[in-house]
């Protein structure tokens, strides 16, 4: 086998068969998918041809177009019967669109010249959101071990996505959600797609220890971000927008941190192209929290008992976030933003961001939800839609540059993460002539 799951912490190193359900190793770190063969830099040639994908939804996917690189399955990638069989795909179009884009109005906004500033939309996915490119691979292997139920919790955009793989799939899902913390925008998709929802008091945390605890039921299985085969379905993006640059890294690669699958993702992407020899370079990777919602910058920037918080070699200090947590549960701190995607206190992948973070040198930073509402307006005044947590992009880009750690010879790559699926977010913020770039209905 060529393909096999191994515990990320580097003093434990216990290896598990790719067909492992169990998520997290034994001494409690998670597991990430790992690859014996290096695959050849010819893929990048091949990747190219499947541009034109003659009639193969597999070419045209922008998740399974790269399938060497994430061939869990282990199947004959040119065999399109084989595709057929184990590969999950909503008619090829998750990740299909998505690729970098400049936006003009936006490098105004953030200070920098426009071609040195692309974002990337991952809005148009099926979904709405980067949900799609991961669950397309988590729901792939859920099909593998023959799972008939697939459980996650959600801030909204992950109950969308997963509705509408498992019901494509024909498999049932339950979602767990925080009572009346989620956008009725993103639950209306879940309805749509047949989802049984479970209400949770409490918050999204709260919730995705529900769902967890459900999961471990007979043929259940969790498709949140701990599941290491989202985290390769979502190493495509950054593939995209690589590609799109012809494999030439740019200096920075910017989300909106949550959960921290993509921060996750985007590491792995990035240590696995450079250790195989795709890239010779290795980019900075920036995640902007909500102010309202930011474990990650509290730790990592020292805000904390004064100690910043490192994947240290594989040898995080995990007392100090058990600290921290427990101070947020004795004092009743609870992640409260506007930005429901991101409105989340204790990110279920923290110790792979952190490792993402050191591989690439990179930064935390937090932007208020005013800031973001900007930011995310600013996107739609070039013509492109993106829910508030996307418009942390560029407000951490505007900010970063502000304190000259983003210089304006950089080259930028930001990740929206998502389209609107709030309708009164930008209805208020237009209506209020105070905001920057409000634009009133007139009588």
């Amino acid at each position: 086998m060529n393909s096999y799951l191994k515990c990320v912490n580097q003093k434990c190193g216990k290896e598990y068969p790719i067909l492992s359900t169990d998520f997290k190793c034994s001494c409690g770190n998670l597991l990430d998918v790992k690859y014996k063969n290096s695959p050849s830099s010819n893929l990048k040639e091949v990747f190219y041809k499947r541009r034109n994908p003659e009639g193969s939804i597999f070419n045209e996917s922008g998740v399974w177009r790269f399938r060497e690189l994430l061939n869990f399955c282990e199947i004959d990638t040119e065999d399109l019967e084989q595709c057929s069989k184990n590969l999950v795909s909503l008619d090829g179009s998750e990740g299909r669109q998505s690729k970098p884009y400049h936006m003009s109005k936006v490098a105004s906004f953030v200070g920098i010249d426009n071609e040195r500033l692309m974002l990337q939309p991952e809005g148009y996915n099926p979904s709405g959101s980067f949900k799609d490119n991961g669950m397309s691979a988590a729901v792939t292997h859920a099909k593998m071990v023959n799972a008939k139920k697939i459980i996650c919790a959600s801030t909204g955009n992950t109950s969308a996505s997963a509705g509408m793989f498992a019901a494509n799939e024909n498999m049932e899902c339950d979602v767990y959600i925080p009572e009346g913390e989620i956008s009725p925008g993103k639950l209306s998709q879940a309805y749509q797609f047949g989802t049984q929802m479970i209400h949770v008091k409490g918050t999204f945390d709260d919730a995705f220890v529900k769902s967890l605890n459900a999961s471990k039921e007979s043929g259940s299985y969790t498709v949140n971000s701990i599941n290491p085969f989202r985290i390769e379905g979502q190493k495509t993006i950054p593939y995209r927008a690589l590609e799109f640059l012809n494999w030439e890294v740019p200096d920075w690669i910017v989300y909106p941190g949550g959960a921290l699958g993509n921060t996750s993702s985007c590491g792995k992407c990035i240590m696995e192209l450079y250790e195989w020899g795709w890239i010779k370079k290795i980019p900075r990777i920036a995640v902007i929290n909500a102010e309202g919602a930011n474990t990650l910058d509290v730790l990592y920037n020292g805000k904390f008992e004064d100690t910043e918080l490192r994947w240290n070699k594989g040898d995080p200090n995990v007392e100090l976030i058990d600290q921290y947590y427990s101070k947020m549960n004795d004092d009743g701190i609870r992640p409260q933003t506007k930005a429901t995607a991101i409105q989340i206190g204790k990110p279920a992948n923290l110790l792979k961001g952190l490792r993402a973070l050191e591989f690439t040198d990179g930064v935390v930073t937090s932007v208020t939800d005013n800031e973001m509402l900007d930011g995310m307006s600013i996107v739609g005044l070039n013509g492109f839609d993106c829910e508030m947590a996307s418009g942390a992009v560029p407000a951490g880009v505007k900010k970063l540059m502000g304190e000259e750690i983003i210089k304006k010879d950089d080259t930028v790559i930001g990740i929206l993460t998502g389209r609107q699926k709030e309708p009164l977010l930008p209805i208020e913020y237009h209506n209020n002539i105070s905001n920057k770039f409000a634009r009133p209905p007139k009588e």
